[in-house]
């Protein structure tokens, strides 16, 4: 069965679908408020993003339904000859569709784009706390090649 999935920028009236979506799982549910009405915070921040060209919000959805989220960053380096690489951050399935290959789909759109913008590497980060997720993006091409640090500040 093929999957029908389509994907878009986000617009500012998804913002309350993606911030339940990132709040809906045991890690997420720790972190994230998602309350009514959202926090000023995720206007900023959505507001921030839209308005930098090297940052993308991409939502899935089936008709009129947000199935998924990701966000890809551009950024250029110096390393590897002055390359530019895309990083996935903040992907998330809707609880209703998990495990019906959308993350797949979302992952693939995400490298295609990362493609497109020229970019020579894709790179993204899980929680040690999310081993399935690990196991998810290696099947997916992803090699944990680095050790990733984080200063909470």
């Amino acid at each position: 069965m093929e999957i029908q999935i389509n994907f878009r920028i986000a617009a500012e009236q998804d913002l309350d679908k993606i911030v339940e979506m990132l709040a809906d799982d045991v890690l997420g549910s720790k972190r994230e408020r998602y309350e009514q009405p959202l926090p000023d915070s995720y206007i900023k921040a959505f507001q921030t993003i839209t308005s930098d060209p090297n940052n993308e919000l991409v939502v899935a959805y089936q008709g009129d339904e947000i199935i998924g989220v990701q966000q890809i960053t551009f950024t250029p380096y110096i390393t590897h000859q002055g390359g530019w690489r895309a990083t996935i951050e903040g992907v998330r399935t809707a609880s209703s569709s998990r495990s019906k290959g959308i993350g797949t789909e979302l992952i693939k759109w995400g490298i295609n784009r990362a493609t497109e913008r020229g970019c020579h590497i894709v790179q993204l980060t899980t929680d040690k706390e999310r081993p399935d997720a690990l196991r998810f993006y290696e099947k997916l091409g992803f090699k944990a090649t680095h050790e990733g640090l984080k200063l909470k500040l």
